[in-house]
């Protein structure tokens, strides 16, 4: 069919590897390459960018840098490194849905220990560069939620980006996650916390269920990664109190496996592949100001 590369830019992980067949199932020369290795490409080629939030929390992956100039050697870059930045960063998440009028829940930004304007507990604590459900608490009063902050104000993290704090949504210990991929649904899972858990993160102890989602979901999901320009990620999804269905992360590096959908490599891929150089890619030209300045 083709033989264009397809470039994902990433770390050697399962879903990694799943999305690199997918690319050689169409034709493509594909690989997986570190956002830090050399690579090239011109014309005709596809560089998905996978960069994802450091482990430390404080930070995105090295690699952003280099979106601009893969797309300026005539690449189409999906999750360029403006739009990736806007879903890792979870203030700057929440300012883009908001501007489209995405549903989610009310937050607010901490850059020291204080009480959060408008909101009441029980409260939400995340970093703004979290992932893995790594340093997310409920705090259930003010009191917790000022002990919290004060134990948390010398990690780097913290220091760095302040933190998160938003409204708790009923914590139900169910929440549906769907991954999109330029404009199409190709899978999704209900996440089940484990036992005496209300955090649904996999790498917390939940379990995937299949599920068929409904067309509120879908159609919720893709204004969220419409709002972020992204072209493929994962939107997490929950019901407030009043029974409405609200965004709670957009995860620009989302992990998933064939739990979401036997095909949904293949799915991802091919939605991708059908869109390239059909539209120009996302605005890179400020990427590097941008990038630097976090």
């Amino acid at each position: 069919m083709t033989s264009s590369k397809a470039i994902v830019l990433g770390q050697p992980t399962t879903t990694n590897a799943g999305l690199r067949r997918g690319f050689e199932d169409l034709g493509f020369d594909a690989a997986v390459v570190s956002p830090l290795d050399s690579t090239d490409v011109g014309l005709g080629d596809l560089v998905l960018a996978r960069i994802d939030v450091l482990p430390t929390v404080d930070g995105v992956e090295p690699g952003l840098s280099r979106l601009p100039a893969l797309a300026a050697e005539g690449a189409c870059v999906f999750n360029g490194a403006v739009t990736l930045l806007g879903a890792h960063d979870k203030l700057l998440t929440a300012s883009l849905l908001a501007r489209a009028g995405v549903p989610q829940p009310r937050s607010s930004h901490l850059a020291c220990p204080s009480l959060p304007r408008g909101l009441r507990p029980p409260y939400v604590v995340k970093p703004r560069f979290g992932s893995w459900g790594r340093d997310v608490v409920r705090c259930d009063s003010d009191v917790e939620l000022l002990a919290w902050l004060h134990r948390i104000e010398e990690r780097r993290w913290f220091q760095r980006h302040g933190a998160l704090v938003q409204e708790l949504l009923p914590a139900t210990g169910v929440d549906l996650r769907l991954v999109v991929a330029a404009g199409r649904v190709v899978g999704a899972v209900e996440r089940i916390a484990r036992p005496g858990e209300w955090r649904t993160n996999v790498a917390l102890g939940a379990t995937r269920r299949p599920v068929v989602p409904p067309r509120e979901a879908r159609a919720l999901a893709l204004r969220a990664m419409a709002a972020l320009s992204l072209d493929l990620g994962g939107v997490d999804l929950l019901r407030d109190r009043s029974g409405q269905l609200v965004v709670l992360e957009v995860n620009g590096a989302v992990d998933f496996d064939e739990t979401y959908g036997a095909d949904v490599y293949a799915a991802a891929a091919a939605a991708l592949a059908s869109t390239a150089f059909v539209a120009p890619a996302a605005n890179e030209l400020d990427a590097v100001r941008v990038v630097a300045a976090v």
